[in-house]
């Protein structure tokens, strides 16, 4: 097993503009494993049959899903290890199929007193936004 890093960036190191990126394959057993670990069995997910009767006509992915891979953005990439989640927005756009690629998009909007940054956060799909929304995150001080 490969170690994470102990750190990512800096607050001082940062500067608006900045950004990560990072694209994750939805397949029906990232769907299902979600499902488990999340607890969130609606059968919008995980039932064919069920989910032809709805709007989206097939299975879609946990929205949640998707917000997950920004933290994984946020957590590993930028800031990275050791910064701290302050708030968190999520616009659902639209639906995420099992086959689908999301495109997870985290850029430095501002930064913020008290080592905080606020964060554009996109999901995309074929280059369309399927989660949009924006977090602050407290991010550690070299001097720290």
């Amino acid at each position: 097993m490969t170690s994470a890093p102990t750190h990512g960036h800096f607050y001082e190191d940062m500067s608006a503009g900045q950004e990560a990126v990072r694209s994750c394959l939805v397949t029906e057993g990232v769907i299902n494993a979600f499902a488990d670990i999340s607890g969130d069995r609606n059968p919008v997910h995980l039932d064919a049959a069920y989910a032809a009767g709805t709007i989206f006509k097939e299975r879609i992915a946990h929205g949640m899903l998707s917000a997950a891979y920004i933290t994984a953005v946020i957590g590993m990439d930028l800031p990275g290890p050791g910064c701290i989640y302050v708030s968190q927005t999520l616009n659902f756009k639209g639906p995420v199929k099992i086959g689908d690629t999301v495109v997870t998009t985290v850029k430095v909007a501002e930064m913020l007193p008290k080592r905080r940054v606020r964060l554009a956060t996109v999901c995309a799909v074929n280059g369309k936004a399927v989660v949009e929304g924006e977090a602050v995150m407290m991010v550690p001080s070299r001097g720290a």
